[in-house]
């Protein structure tokens, strides 16, 4: 998935400074950003005083929105470097095409999980013949120093683990959840699960005390730690928690982020996430001048244009704790 700003704004990252070491419970609103011809997306991360949730580093949810007599989504090929990208749907399918040769049809709770590793280039877009609506979220994971050079890849996992409890269906993303693990890679200590909840659920979900956790609002009303989301919304819960209190008054669709926090000082600009302003220079000159990313085949249209640079030099600047 792709950030289409025009006018890309760099957005450092990581450091423990923005980390809370103790539950919370912090309400994100969302910024309206307009992505590819007809679709809007909220933006949650990175948020104005919320720049990460362990590496989980950008969080975009959108619809449920009517397409059936529209192209639906249409995200040209664009650039990635230095994370992974994550494409979730609870209704109706993208299609998947990368520079490694990836071709993938993704469906309602099928992992598409992309590693841009050094450098790779992909699109998106809603087949020709699709569902009525679509609704999803797309999410990316900044790696680590020692994986960001990385061979590029991308997997596609139909089946994922569940965990139950009463009113409550968990589908694991990336990595564990109660002793369950994802097979989507992974490269720091993380956490994304789909929670359905049943009208009427209450449960309690068990956490590591050492992760930073939000939860992401996708339907139906619930309350998270007594706390009422909204769809589109997302509520930041610190560190330092061993369990979640969850309550459905409808079912309810949630997603919840956690793991490790993310402890490298990041730069995360367009599509591109380095350690400096040379990383992230560099990279939009390979792409501009068409090397290092690769070709997106198949897709009918033009890739896309990178933003010009802002005039100052970039620079990481999280804070340690």
């Amino acid at each position: 998935m792709s950030n289409l700003d025009r006018e890309a704004v760099p957005a450092p990252c990581g450091g423990r400074g923005f980390v809370v070491a103790e539950p919370v419970r912090e309400l994100l609103s969302p910024r309206r950003v307009k992505l590819g011809e007809s679709t809007e997306v909220r933006r949650l991360l990175p948020n104005l005083g919320r720049r990460m949730v362990g590496a989980w580093c950008f969080v975009d949810h959108y619809g449920p929105d009517d397409i059936a007599d529209e192209p639906g989504m249409q995200v040209p090929p664009h650039p990635h470097m230095g994370l992974q990208t994550v494409s979730w749907l609870h209704e109706g399918e993208v299609l998947h095409r990368d520079s490694t040769g990836s071709l993938q049809t993704i469906r309602p709770r099928e992992l598409g999980l992309m590693t841009s590793g050094h450098a790779i280039s992909h699109s998106e877009e809603s087949p020709r013949e699709h569902s009525r609506l679509l609704h999803g979220a797309q999410l990316w994971v900044a790696l680590p120093d020692t994986h960001r050079h990385t061979d590029p890849r991308f997997e596609h996992h139909a089946e994922l683990p569940v965990v139950t409890a009463p009113g409550l269906r968990a589908t694991l993303l990336l990595g564990t959840l109660d002793g369950t693990a994802s097979p989507g890679t992974t490269y720091t200590p993380i956490v994304g699960a789909d929670l359905a909840l049943a009208s009427g659920a209450d449960v309690r979900l068990p956490l590591e005390p050492d992760f930073e956790y939000a939860v992401l609002a996708m339907s139906g009303e619930a309350h998270v730690d007594g706390v009422p989301v909204v769809p589109g919304s997302m509520l930041y819960l610190g560190c330092g928690r061993t369990e979640l209190p969850l309550r459905a008054t409808t079912d309810a669709g949630l997603m919840l982020l956690g793991g490790e926090p993310f402890e490298e000082e990041l730069i995360m600009w367009w599509n591109f996430i380095g350690r400096s302003n040379e990383d992230i220079a560099q990279a939009r000159s390979d792409w501009m001048k068409g090397s290092r990313f690769g070709e997106v085949v198949g897709y009918d249209g033009a890739p896309l244009t990178a933003p010009e640079l802002p005039p100052g030099p970039l620079k990481p600047r999280g804070r340690v704790r």
